[in-house]
């Protein structure tokens, strides 16, 4: 699996609205410049997550993204799915739009690909924007108390 802008953008857009969850509507100027995204790029980002009902916004001089839903019931798997298509290292292990292959029965690379399959899923089907939001704030945490010297 290969993410490609479009998702890496997607995600860094959601973690952004996760971290502002509950305090009103963020500015798509704002999200573009946490994101480092291009603006028209975001546009069409922010479009393609508020038709997959995460994202929702308000128009106006005050106007701006917000999540849709509360972000521990999002998870990076089911954003990464809905803006890049399946997670699959080749067609034959994804499970979802199965392709036989014509070396199905003696494929001996079949099982590795499903391991990976299975392996990533879990990853991403378990790690939740909550939890993101949560490493972020050890992640300065941290950084805040090791940078610290009298």
């Amino acid at each position: 699996m290969k993410v490609t802008y479009k998702g890496d953008y997607g995600l860094k857009a959601m973690l952004s609205l996760a971290l502002h969850y509950n305090k009103g509507v963020l500015p798509i100027q704002e999200l573009a410049k946490e994101g480092d995204i291009p603006f028209k790029f975001l546009e069409q980002i922010l479009l393609t997550l508020k038709n997959g009902g995460f994202v929702g916004s308000k128009r106006g001089v005050d106007g701006g993204y917000f999540l849709a839903r509360p972000p521990e019931t999002i998870t990076v798997g089911e954003v990464i799915r809905f803006i890049e298509g399946p997670i699959e290292p080749v067609t034959c292990a994804n499970k979802e739009s199965y392709e036989k292959c014509k070396d199905f029965s003696y494929c001996v690379f079949k099982d590795i690909w499903n391991q990976v399959y299975t392996a990533t899923s879990l990853v991403v089907d378990t790690v939740t924007f909550a939890e993101l939001v949560r490493r972020v704030e050890n992640r300065k945490n941290n950084y805040v108390s090791s940078s610290y010297s009298i």
